[in-house]
């Protein structure tokens, strides 16, 4: 098994590395520094972190003005506030100027455990993948999200991701010829009857259901999508040519996110049965994480069991 860290963890801790080669970074949060971690920053880099206290829409906008002035303004909260109490301030102050903020969403999906449905945020991808060139992503392990805040720095424009509050095996780092790049999945194992296409801590889970489904005899090939907006619709393309049939896995809600994109692009470019898994338009409740995802079937049995129903489909 790889390391397991929570990608909020690693993310706070690719910030204090990458600060010294980026010293245009900027962090700001919104009084929740011990949360998202990026108390590591605060502390290697005081004079370049911001804490505007509880004010998600001003934090927003003076991000905004530092991205004008040159800087690459990264800024944190929960997914729930980045994505949902500051919508209109992301919608019409970062993305339809198309400024080089960063917007940083911890704590996203029923992961949050006993915090509740207010906290568990399972919209946002679905929120921040309707707005006009928005980049929308969520790494799956630690070593992608190191790699994703590096692309991001990177990168000339808005986005989103999210971060996950639970500790996770890392996975990436150990499968051969893996490659990050923005708007690019990657393939983590081939299979030839269906194909798993998962996001987050989902992408581990489907790593699980492809053992569970080999012993039924049912070849799964799993797909690592980080990156939700753009879609990979090339690498969708070409699953849904070789295997005829497509799960998508989600600790979201199943309308609007990962689910909703590739359904999209399936139904106008080659037709194939395309099964979502995910939360099914419902909201979460408080409780330990491990048991709140089983009581919603996030889990790798139901992946598979959605896997069979996508196999089934295809006859």
């Amino acid at each position: 098994m790889g390391e397991k860290i929570a990608t909020r963890q690693a993310y706070g801790k690719a910030l204090v590395e990458l600060a010294d080669k980026y010293p245009e970074l900027v962090v700001f949060d919104a009084d929740l520094a011990g949360a998202t971690m990026t108390k590591f920053f605060k502390e290697a880099h005081p004079e370049r972190f911001f804490d505007m206290g509880i004010a998600e829409a001003n934090m927003v906008g003076t991000a905004c003005g530092m991205s004008l002035c040159g800087y690459k303004p990264f800024v944190d909260t929960f997914a729930m506030f980045a994505a949902g109490r500051a919508w209109e301030q992301v919608r019409n102050s970062v993305c339809y100027p198309h400024l080089n903020v960063k917007v940083v969403g911890s704590h996203g999906g029923l992961s949050v455990g006993e915090d509740g449905a207010t906290h568990q945020c399972i919209e946002d991808f679905a929120l921040m993948r309707a707005i006009p060139g928005m980049t929308v992503l969520c790494p799956c392990d630690g070593n992608e999200m190191r790699l994703a805040t590096e692309a991001l720095l990177n990168y000339d424009g808005p986005a989103y991701m999210r971060l996950g509050r639970l500790a996770v095996e890392t996975v990436t780092d150990s499968i051969p010829g893996y490659q990050f790049e923005l708007g690019k999945g990657a393939m983590l194992a081939d299979g030839s009857d269906v194909t798993i296409i998962a996001v987050g801590m989902n992408v581990q889970m489907a790593l699980a259901a492809r053992e569970l489904l080999a012993k039924d005899g049912i070849s799964a090939r799993v797909i690592d999508m980080h990156t939700i907006k753009p879609l990979d619709t090339e690498l969708v393309l070409k699953a849904a040519k070789e295997t005829g049939a497509i799960v998508t896995s989600e600790e979201a809600n199943v309308l609007g996110g990962l689910g909703g994109a590739v359904a999209e692009f399936v139904a106008e470019n080659c037709p194939v049965p395309v099964v979502r898994h995910g939360v099914n338009d419902e909201f979460g409740r408080s409780g330990k994480a491990p048991l709140v995802l089983e009581a919603f079937g996030i889990t790798p049995e139901g992946i598979a069991e959605k896997a069979k129903k996508a196999v089934a489909l295809k006859k």
